[in-house]
């Protein structure tokens, strides 16, 4: 997920609301009669490229917007310009927990654009030994899609730091141990959005109580930033999307599935020659997602495929 993921990553919502204004950029072929013709799409700068973001709704929904606006990737700057009308439609992560306040409409993927994003740690192979690969595959396990719903929440709505909120994560599910006798340096990356943030923060937190020494690099940027930094070595460790990574390594071949098991072990069939690994899967997963306003224009609307239809 670039969170958008995007997201990963990643999973992503767009949201609709009643008015739309001047835009950015993007681009726009759209029949004049399409709902989407008249809307403006807002994301993450990356979204016009991305095979689970507006390249997918062209592809498999048709759907040609008015315009694209580049925000953020799902954060706060795409949610203000739903509120006031600057876009109509825009991505937030299905794990966003505005969805709770019944203030947004996360229009159903009714022709299932989106795969199995769910977390997967992406780390570097000289770095993944068994003591390290155990531990991480031992927290995915445990790590929940509602726990994602939960973490967000103690991000957006309660202001807790990702550092607080992991160790309380990490203290829920038994990883009280600050003891370890392990050894060696390891430097734990992030995406541009919280849910990376927090889980690094998990993952990095655990690996210290085992006696690692921990070095974060929180928020760094998309993941073509983030995904070159864990080549280079800049980074050691990443909490990643499966399916939009996937699709990042091949250029958008559509080899990603529903089958999180099956696209992790395609993905790492790119990652093996670049000394990178992708573990095991969590059950946890975040796809891009797109919501409307539920009080604007389009709120009565339910599933993006309604967005083709004549306005």
């Amino acid at each position: 997920m670039n969170r958008i993921l995007v997201l990963g990553a990643s999973m992503v919502a767009l949201g609709l609301v009643t008015t739309s204004c001047g835009s950015t950029g993007g681009t726009s072929s759209s029949s004049p009669s399409q709902i989407a013709s008249q809307m403006t799409l807002g994301g993450p700068a990356e979204c016009p490229t991305r095979p689970f973001c507006q390249a997918g709704l062209v592809r498999v929904y048709g759907l040609h917007f008015k315009t694209f606006r580049p925000l953020d990737a799902g954060g706060p700057l795409t949610k203000a310009a739903l509120d006031r009308g600057d876009i109509d439609l825009g991505l937030i992560f299905s794990s966003d927990s505005a969805y709770s306040t019944g203030k947004y409409v996360q229009l159903q993927d009714d022709k299932h654009l989106q795969n199995a994003d769910n977390v997967v740690p992406l780390i570097k192979t000289s770095k993944a030994t068994p003591d390290v690969t155990a531990l991480l595959n031992e927290i995915d396990g445990k790590l929940t899609t509602q726990d994602l719903i939960a973490l967000n929440k103690s991000s957006d709505v309660d202001k807790q730091d990702p550092d607080v909120i992991a160790k309380k994560w990490l203290t829920d599910h038994g990883y009280t141990s600050t003891s370890g006798s392990s050894t060696g340096t390891i430097t734990v990356g992030a995406l541009n959005f919280p849910e990376s943030a927090i889980i690094a923060q998990i993952y990095g937190q655990a690996l210290k109580g085992k006696g690692y020494t921990i070095n974060f690099k929180l928020n760094l940027g998309s993941r073509e930033v983030v995904e070159p930094a864990l080549e280079k070595g800049d980074i050691d460790l990443f909490p990643d999307y499966a399916a939009t990574e996937l699709e990042f390594q091949n250029k958008g071949k559509g080899e990603a599935t529903p089958d999180a098991a099956a696209t992790v072990a395609k993905l790492n069939t790119y990652l093996s020659p670049k000394g990178l690994k992708a573990l095991d899967p969590s059950p946890a997963v975040d796809q891009n997602a797109f919501a409307v306003l539920k009080s604007g224009k389009y709120g009565k609307y339910t599933k993006l495929s309604d967005l083709a239809g004549n306005a």
